[in-house]
């Protein structure tokens, strides 16, 4: 058998195209793609590049010169033949292999009828597609011997094996995946120009229906389609390109709420202003191409419920958990009950009652989350649109946004079980704008081009418990804002530790020189949880930029851009930047090896730029603070 990974891929297309009149054409489309992927048996591609990743050339060989195959396990850990922890080698060639199968298909029919004899410029076109999906996973797997190397030698200086994992034969399993979509499209389109007047209007009901087709198990909600139905309209004038107005609307319906709050109107509107077509100026300045400035406001909506999660769907509906009931499953009845309970009395001392609990809250009133959207721009052409320039400024407030409610006490009873709601506003806005800039010098063609969007956000309305340190809250910040500890460098020794807030992260005994020293926000005199702040900006960018430039001669291209973002921050983690931190072994950053590290006796700078090195984690050290805070921003070729 083939362990080597690879991949295939064959993609068709077929279309068709019949004029039945000469007013009546209908276009039928098929395409699609069978894919087919090898790999070894490891649980995945990634598991070895990751495994190649996390380990150094000395922590343990290919094989053993014995012939014994290696693995790497802390002391007193157990790991199975399917968990093993195996070099890289190992799990490319040693573990079987995985063989997935793909097959797409897309399927879509068009009808497309002139409708000039009615009226001129009405069209109707009406759409349907069939979509499906299907994925067979078959997997065989194996595992030799493996070995670990003990530390301790025998008296004959040899080393000493301890066998951790048992040959295991080849074995099978397989999975089936797929899903199947549908969609219906019919439009109505009206498109005139009348002497100095252009009108033009389009009317179209849509909907579609998603299916998971297997692997849903017992969910039921998992085998429900998904559905969506709207209907939409456009209506646009102009008046010889110099005065512009549109209007949009849409009316939109999801499954995922309660009769009467399904469906949601989004209406929008804009119009825009074409200077450079006025008798004033264009009489005047021949270099003005366009100077056009428009306004637009529109609404949006979402439902807010992550397809992907079926647990989130129908929200309306409540769920229980039933007194005293068996798992799903189970079949021995004196074993295994669930007794389900719910407390009554005083918090700190309660009764607990067996009883209906709920799994599941119900949400009757949620809807749609909407975005109300102002926009006012400005586009510039000039010198027979050599240079070309759009400038934006938006406004968006988000309301309604669909999420948790942790603002309810345990007396409600609920404790654990928050209900999900329309209880959420974020308000962003921000500046979007690109230009580009075109010369011919001879036979060469010269453009020179650029982009930039910058915003910002902030939650402005969020359901979350009161607490008496605002910083702790998530309104008033923005989202993706990066929380942490203030760092305050590291303890010197141990007079600085004992002079200092006692630091509450995992047993504050373990706290010693070298260990990040944190402030106390709150001035309680102690460290905790209760002084994590807004520390930099988001962990997102804030601002994308770019600038590129592009040659052309005699068929030949050249095309050189540059990217960038800022106003971002990121936190560094993980086990290439804590040494030591998964035991015996593992693998960091050359960076971290050779940094400015505090050594006890070598090196106890209170500023260093790493702490003293911890076998096996560091509750005080490694966690989100401004000691491991970078900035974000690059700028890429």
């Amino acid at each position: 058998y083939d362990t080597n990974a690879n991949y295939q891929r064959y993609n068709y297309r077929m279309n068709i195209d019949m004029n039945l009149t000469s007013s009546t054409l209908i276009q039928v489309g098929i395409g699609g793609a069978l894919e087919k992927t090898n790999r070894s048996g490891a649980v995945s591609s990634d598991d070895i590049w990751y495994s190649a990743f996390g380990y150094n050339p000395v922590t343990m060989p290919v094989m053993y010169s014995n012939g014994y195959v290696p693995i790497m396990v802390k002391e007193g850990t157990y790991t199975s033949s399917w968990e093993a922890v195996y070099n890289p080698w190992t799990g490319a060639t040693q573990t079987g292999y995985t063989e997935i199968w793909k097959n797409t298909i897309n399927t879509n029919i068009t009808l497309e009828q002139n409708l000039d004899a009615l009226t001129k410029g009405l069209k109707f076109i009406g759409r349907y597609g069939y979509d499906t999906f299907n994925e067979n996973n078959i997997q065989r797997r194996k595992n030799p011997e493996m070995w670990r190397a003990e530390r301790q030698r025998n008296s004959d200086g040899k080393i000493v094996f301890n066998r951790l994992v048992q040959e295991r034969l080849l074995s099978q399993n397989s999975s089936a995946s797929g899903d199947r979509k549908e969609f219906l499209e019919a439009e109505l389109s009206y498109g005139r120009t009348f002497g100095d007047h252009n009108i033009g209007g389009v009317l179209k009901y849509t909907q579609d229906n998603y299916v998971n087709t297997s692997n849903i198990g017992g969910e039921i909600m998992e085998g429900v389609a998904r559905k969506h139905q709207g209907l939409a309209g456009n209506v646009s004038y102009g008046y010889l390109n110099r005065y512009l107005a549109n209007f949009n609307f849409g009316y939109n319906g999801s499954e995922n709420f309660a009769k009467g709050h399904q469906f949601g109107f989004f209406p929008a509107y804009s119009v825009a202003w074409n200077i450079a077509e006025e008798s004033f100026v264009k009489d005047r300045i021949d270099w003005l191409g366009m100077f056009k400035i428009r306004y637009s406001y529109g609404e949006v909506g979402t439902d807010g419920v992550d397809p992907k999660k079926p647990e989130t769907r129908f929200p309306y509906l409540a769920d229980y958990y039933y007194p005293n009931h068996l798992p799903i499953g189970a079949k021995d009845e004196s074993k295994n009950y669930v007794d389900d309970f719910y407390n009554w009395g005083d918090l700190g001392s309660p009764f607990r009652y067996s009883g209906l609990t709920y799994k599941r809250v119900s949400s009757n009133n949620v809807t749609w989350e909407t975005a109300k959207k102002h926009d006012v721009g400005v586009d510039l052409y000039l010198w027979g649109d050599k240079f070309g320039l759009t400038v934006d400024y938006f406004d968006e407030k988000r309301e309604g946004i669909y999420m948790r409610r942790d603002y309810l006490p345990d007396m409600v009873g609920i404790q654990g079980q928050n209900p999900s709601a329309n209880v959420g506003r974020v308000k962003t806005n921000g500046f979007d704008g690109n230009f580009k800039f075109d010369q011919k010098i001879g036979e060469v063609g010269l453009q020179l081009r650029g982009n930039f969007t910058y915003s910002k956000n902030e939650i402005t309305e969020a359901d979350e418990m009161v607490n008496r340190y605002p910083y702790l809250r998530r309104t008033g910040f923005r989202v993706d804002q990066a929380k942490g500890l203030i760092d305050l460098g590291l303890f010197k020794d141990y007079e600085d530790i004992r002079n200092s807030p006692r630091q509450d992260f995992g047993d504050s005994r373990d706290i010693m020189p070298g260990d990040i020293k944190y402030k106390d926000v709150n001035g309680d005199g102690i460290v905790n949880n209760d002084d994590v702040v807004p520390i930099g900006a988001t962990t997102k960018p804030n601002l994308i930029y770019g600038l590129g430039m592009s040659a052309t001669w005699k068929g030949f291209d050249f095309n050189l851009h540059f990217q960038g973002a800022g106003k971002s921050n990121f936190f560094i983690n993980g086990f290439t930047v804590y040494p030591f931190v998964n035991g015996e072994w593992g693998n960091i950053l050359e960076e971290m090896a050779n940094a400015n590290r505090w050594v006890l006796g070598v090196n106890e700078d209170p500023n260093a730029e790493y702490p003293r090195l911890s076998y096996g984690g560091n509750a005080n050290n490694y966690r989100p603070s401004t000691y491991w805070l970078r900035n974000g921003a690059y700028l890429r070729l």
